[in-house]
């Protein structure tokens, strides 16, 4: 039975090994078939560029409205925020989600303006964009400024009561505010005035918003078109589609399309937005990326229209945005150039600064790494050939040397004859 009992444990080692072994191949040809696929793999490139600010959006055109010089009353105070709380207005350029937000002087510029109002729109994000409805959720009234609050604000409700905690045992506590809340997408406009906030309506304070916010009584489409220039927003207005478009243009302009078809022409991809049935005009609007590179128009007995060229002029040229924040990333193979730069030798590692020697350099008893020197000739790139020695097969032992001795080298005079 011991013998049994050995051979049965032998054969379950057997066993054990073979499986590992086998799993081992089986994780190795794996690991080897998606080198291979990585390796032979056609190199693409994905180009991850944000959305940009269009160029007129920087552009800011401040308001003249006579201000009084007599300083806000309690009354005033009162019926001003009766007025503004709850009052909807559009957005007449993207608001950032920023806890500062924006702030407007009173007949004057904006801040952040400029590149700095593109960068934190870029950082921050985007709560409200050009022709989105915003609602005044807040408004207070502080010594020289108005601090209105927009679609619940940028800060988060309880910001400091989560933190705190109620209990008579430290290791069984209750928070002030136990569920974390909705994340804020809001936005903060501040309206501040050269001195003290002066006795002024709710529909002055409207016309002096009037940059940033647009009332009044607007369809969406009429509101989005109020914030675009005026050839562009007529053409949206006429339902016409521009080459050179964006789709939201062309969701307002035309709306959803019947029908969307991707196809592919050599290496670039598009889809196909088709608006209209036969026996009416249908009208094939071709999309890359964001933009129209095409409009077709096929009427029946008609001949095609086709427009590929760019009606929309310089609008997205001054788009500072488009060509900022921009990353190439490779997939698949890559480039010999960038592999060898990344493989180059590096200097060795030093505690010394930049540009700085020591009083020994120059010594001889301390001498220093220098680079290496070859010698010439050495280099294979080069069209000379050296001649080389050639070197005599040994000579055969004579007769009487003891076996154990080693017979004196012989060696034998050659000469290179030139051809």
């Amino acid at each position: 039975m011991q013998g049994f009992a050995t051979h049965g444990t032998l054969s379950r080692r057997l066993l054990r090994v073979a499986a590992g072994s086998l799993l081992l191949r089986i994780m190795a040809g794996a690991a080897a078939l998606v080198l291979l696929l990585s390796v032979t793999a056609t190199s693409q490139v994905m180009t991850v560029t944000p959305e940009g600010v269009n160029g007129h959006y920087l552009e800011f055109h401040p308001t003249n409205i006579p201000l009084p010089a007599t300083p806000l009353s309690e009354r005033g105070r009162q019926e001003l925020i009766r007025f503004l709380t709850a009052e909807q207005g559009f957005a007449m350029r993207p608001l950032p989600l920023a806890s500062k937000g924006l702030t407007l002087h009173a007949n004057g510029d904006m801040s952040p303006s400029g590149s700095d109002y593109m960068n934190e729109l870029n950082e921050k994000g985007t709560s409200a964009k050009a022709g989105d409805r915003c609602v005044i959720s807040d408004i207070k009234i502080k010594d020289d400024k108005i601090i209105l609050q927009l679609n619940g604000g940028p800060d988060k409700k309880h910001k400091w009561l989560r933190h705190i905690s109620i209990g008579t045992d430290p290791n069984y506590t209750t928070p002030v505010v136990q569920d974390s809340g909705q994340e804020p997408v809001g936005s903060r406009i501040t309206l501040v005035f050269p001195h003290a906030v002066p006795e002024i309506s709710g529909k002055t304070v409207e016309a002096l918003l009037a940059p940033l916010l647009g009332f009044g009584v607007k369809s969406p489409v009429v509101a989005y078109t109020d914030t675009l220039p005026p050839i562009l927003k007529q053409a949206i207005l006429d339902h016409h589609v521009l080459v050179g478009m964006s789709t939201q243009m062309v969701i307002y302009a035309m709306g959803e399309p019947q029908q969307k078809v991707r196809e592919r022409e050599g290496q670039m991809p598009f889809e196909e937005w088709i608006y209209g049935e036969s026996p009416q005009p249908i009208e094939f609007v071709r999309i890359n990326g964001n933009r129209v590179i095409r409009v077709e128009v096929a009427e029946v007995g008609k001949p095609p229209v086709i427009r590929a060229e760019n009606e929309m002029g310089d609008y997205w040229s001054t788009n500072t945005a488009s060509n900022t924040n921009v990353r190439m990333v490779k997939m698949g193979d890559q480039d010999p150039t960038d592999a060898a730069k990344q493989n180059a030798p590096k200097a060795p590692p030093s505690l010394r600064l930049p540009g700085e020697t020591l009083p020994t350099d120059d010594d001889k008893n301390h001498p220093t790494m220098q680079p290496v020197q070859f010698p010439k000739g050495a280099d294979s790139g080069s069209g000379s050939e050296q001649p080389k020695q050639q070197t005599p097969p040994p000579a055969s032992s004579p007769q009487g040397t003891p076996s154990g001795s080693t017979p004196p080298q012989q060696y034998a005079a050659t000469s290179v004859q030139e051809r």
